[in-house]
């Protein structure tokens, strides 16, 4: 464990019993959230090659423009 976890680790112990479950809550949800979402990236990894693909092969063919931030 890193020293600034353990850092925010200590500051939650001195937290009231239900506020130290709020935030253990959020945690738990929070790092569910980042499994899901790399297992998201990590299922999606040859649809996104071929959009890749697909975006150079219209950028080499002449079909994109370059961005420019005052028209946004």
């Amino acid at each position: 464990m890193t020293t600034l976890l353990e850092k925010a680790f200590a500051e939650a112990a001195k937290l009231p019993e239900a506020e130290q479950e709020v935030l253990a809550s959020r945690l738990l949800a929070e790092l569910a959230a980042e499994d899901d979402f790399d297992r998201t990236i990590a299922g999606s990894a040859h649809r996104l090659v071929g959009l890749a693909n697909e975006a150079l092969a219209e950028h080499r063919a002449g079909l994109t423009e370059e961005l420019d931030p005052e028209r946004l």
